[in-house]
């Protein structure tokens, strides 16, 4: 019996070296399986990251993209607007300029000062007109006081039909483009 014992003991203890065995093998391979399962999340999530960040420089490149053409059109545009400003008030003056052309081609044998005089006074009535449209306004001098803002006295008078610092004579005539002076009238005042 203790044969018999003795085999069954010794069958005992490589039965638990085997599982022993097993247990350390299972467990080698359980480490190294979630050390290989953990790299390979760290390697999609660096992967998946690095994706991210190439979209968003993709946007960023994009968006800058955009704003230069955007500064670039923009720049056209104003470069547009300032080089055909004027073009508005240049077809309304085509009509006055046709006129000055038709007085001029006139014989002057066959047309009296009258008719050349009227002509004029024509053209300059529709001149007048346009610059009106676009907000030019005459300044209104004589009778008025003196003010250096839209005035420019070049002689002093003595005149008592005239108050003290009241404009005597206007000399030429001063202009207003909407709410600013583009010519001061240059007049004569009252001392």
């Amino acid at each position: 019996m203790s044969e018999e014992k003795a085999k069954v003991e010794l069958e005992q203890e490589e039965m638990a070296q085997d599982q022993a065995e097993q247990n350390e093998q299972a467990e080698t391979e359980a480490t190294e399986t979630g050390e290989t399962s953990e790299t390979t999340d760290l390697a999609m999530e660096v992967e998946r990251l690095q994706a991210q960040l190439q979209e968003q420089e993709n946007r960023l490149l994009r968006n800058l993209a955009d704003m230069d053409n955007m500064r670039r059109r923009s720049r056209k545009e104003q470069e547009d607007l300032q080089k055909y400003a004027s073009q508005k008030v240049v077809e309304s003056l085509l009509p006055a300029l046709d006129n000055f052309e038709r007085a001029l081609a006139v014989d002057p044998n066959t047309a009296t000062a009258e008719s050349i005089l009227q002509g004029v006074q024509m053209v300059y009535r529709q001149v007048m007109q346009v610059f009106e449209q676009e907000g030019l306004q005459a300044i209104e001098s004589v009778g008025h006081a003196f003010d250096p803002h839209v005035h420019q006295a070049v002689m002093q008078v003595e005149d008592s039909n005239y108050e003290a610092n009241v404009v005597v004579e206007e000399l030429q005539k001063g202009y207003q483009f909407k709410d600013r002076v583009i010519r001061p009238a240059m007049v004569k005042v009252n001392a």
